[in-house]
């Protein structure tokens, strides 16, 4: 009966670290961008001291809010299970892990900004902004678009769960870099997802384990 209580317990799971993922990961971007109102091209790229304190805070929550992601990633794809198809489970994992890499570059990117005696050269704000705005966020919208496909062809999302998926996708994958704050749709499509896990719904096709 073991396998069956822990294959139970993998929705809660997915939620709770997708929400977790969610509240750190919007709390981030939502720092960084008030520290830093002027994006890559701002003129003026002094930090002062409220700046900085800022920065720091986002840059601790991001460790936890990828760690976060991972789990979130994992439960999800234990949701499939047996019947996932293997291309799309493929880019699924390849997407969560280079956006997972990508995340924690541009923290460490964005952690120059602290160092006072780079302060002089804008590259390690532009590096930021760059590979978080053009990379990271485009690496979200293929891991939305193949989570909403998985969730339709297995019948655990319902049909407005997947439309927004690909809106949010789409969103992210064409304006992402032109459009400010579009950063925070990610967190928030996971934070409507992890929502609706926690709502207790299950795959309409899935079978309980057989008992050992």
């Amino acid at each position: 009966m073991g396998s069956k209580h822990e294959r139970l317990g993998t929705p809660r799971a997915a939620g709770i670290a997708g929400v977790v993922f969610a509240v750190l990961m919007a709390a981030a971007i939502v720092l960084v961008r008030i520290a830093l109102p002027g994006g890559a091209d701002a003129d003026d790229i002094t930090v002062d001291a409220g700046q900085r304190d800022a920065v720091q805070t986002a840059l601790a929550l991001l460790p936890f809010a990828g760690i976060a992601f991972l789990w979130f990633m994992g439960a999800l794809r234990e949701q499939a299970g047996e019947a996932e198809d293997r291309f799309i489970s493929t880019v699924f994992l390849g997407s969560g892990l280079v956006f997972v890499a990508t995340l924690f570059g541009s923290a460490a990117a964005a952690g120059t900004v602290l160092d006072e005696s780079q302060q002089d050269s804008p590259f390690g704000r532009h590096f930021a902004y760059t590979l978080l705005a053009t990379y990271t966020m485009r690496m979200a919208a293929v891991f939305i678009f193949t989570t909403s496909a998985i969730g339709r062809r297995l019948g655990f999302f319902p049909r407005p769960l997947v439309v927004l998926g690909y809106l949010v996708g789409l969103t992210l994958l064409v304006v992402g870099a032109d459009l400010p704050w579009s950063e925070l749709v990610f967190p928030a499509w996971a934070l409507v997802v992890s929502l609706y896990i926690l709502r207790g719904r299950r795959p309409a096709g899935s079978r309980p384990a057989a008992p050992v």
